[in-house]
């Protein structure tokens, strides 16, 4: 029977892979103790710029990358954050995550998302899951049912909902765009153009309540009737494209209208093809969020901006403030949006 293993021939051994250098590696190039590497690498105050510079000179020559898992047992950190939002097909989150990353990564911060409704498709609670992962924050983009925070006790950032930053965690962070604002510059855009009889496709979300708000003000102050629907709905494309059959078949005398956000803009577009109606000539049309699908030639939606990535790099600043200082005052802080003007929109004939 042939040997299952056979001695291994003359000049066939694997080649073996070089050392790793170790901490104790660095801190004797550096000539300093163990101790002292650790310091450096956690960013100590106290520590010579001498001895400091020769620490990280050795890290350079040696290529020495240290272990995550052991900085975070000298720490008491994971450097990891979660981050739950609502629904991955929403791009608005695309530009918020960005931003997040732009910030955490140089930071040494991993990331990590959860979708509250996959999630909540399969029985799980991503809180939970989160926490027992150890993450050192949660960034909350998005809005849970009541409780699923209850008793979380690491730092949470709201991102982008700021009714949850005033009710369900009085004590979080908050950094969202305003979008009272942002309902008001699409209108007043609309009405800059010379139409009057304007409408607003809307949602139940909290960022929808705070564009609709922005556009019956603005409405209102013009000394003209809003003309709202969907407000009871989810913010999806197809709602978007029920809520424009809807209000058409009422309401024909529409020649604009703001929707909640971009994916309800691009239904709005399906159902006013339809029904015979071309963008802008018939109808013109603002999104919000300005996202990806706002700027394909195809729709070229004007839309207005909230400015998702500075949100989330602000956000992320916020964060690592509060883990440097866990007793700082809460912050609430608006980001201003712009309008993005394209083709859906254009002067009354």
């Amino acid at each position: 029977m042939a040997d299952r293993n056979p001695p291994a021939r003359p000049g066939s051994e694997a080649p073996s892979l070089p050392a790793r250098p170790t901490i104790y590696d660095v801190a004797e190039r550096a000539g300093v103790s163990k101790s002292l590497v650790s310091l450096v690498l956690r960013d100590a105050p106290h520590v010579s710029d001498a001895r400091r510079l020769a620490v990280l000179n050795a890290i350079e020559e040696l290529g020495y990358r240290p272990s995550r898992a052991a900085s975070a047992l000298a720490s008491q950190r994971t450097r990891s954050v979660g981050v739950l939002i609502d629904d991955f097909h929403n791009p608005w989150f695309v530009e918020l995550l960005g931003g997040l990353r732009s910030v955490l990564d140089p930071a040494g911060y991993t990331v990590s998302v959860a979708d509250f409704q996959l999630e909540a498709a399969s029985g799980r609670n991503p809180v939970d899951g989160f926490i027992a992962q150890h993450v050192d924050a949660l960034v909350l983009a998005a809005e849970p049912e009541e409780g699923l925070l209850r008793d979380v006790s690491v730092p949470v950032v709201v991102a982008g909902v700021r009714e949850l930053g005033s009710g369900a965690l009085p004590h979080a962070d908050v950094v969202a765009g305003d979008d009272e604002l942002g309902g008001e510059l699409a209108t007043r855009h609309l009405l800059d153009l010379g139409h009057r009889a304007i409408a607003h496709i809307s949602g139940r979300s909290g960022p929808a309540a705070h564009r609709r708000r922005g556009y019956e003000r603005t409405m209102r102050g013009a000394g003209l009737a809003s003309r709202v629907v969907g407000a009871d709905r989810t913010t999806t494309e197809a709602e978007g494209y029920a809520a424009a059959h809807e209000l058409f078949a009422e309401h024909p005398e529409i020649t604009a209208l703001v929707a909640s956000n971009d994916l309800m803009a691009v239904g709005t577009f399906a159902a006013l093809r339809e029904r015979g109606l071309s963008v802008p000539a018939d109808v013109a049309v603002v999104g919000y969020d300005n996202s990806p699908l706002a700027a394909y030639r195809y729709l070229a939606l004007t839309s207005v901006d909230p400015h998702s990535r500075e949100i989330g790099a602000e956000t992320a600043r916020t964060l690592l403030s509060r883990l440097d200082d866990p007793g700082a005052p809460r912050r609430h802080a608006l980001i201003e949006p712009s309008l993005v003007v394209r083709e859906s929109t254009a002067p009354r004939g």
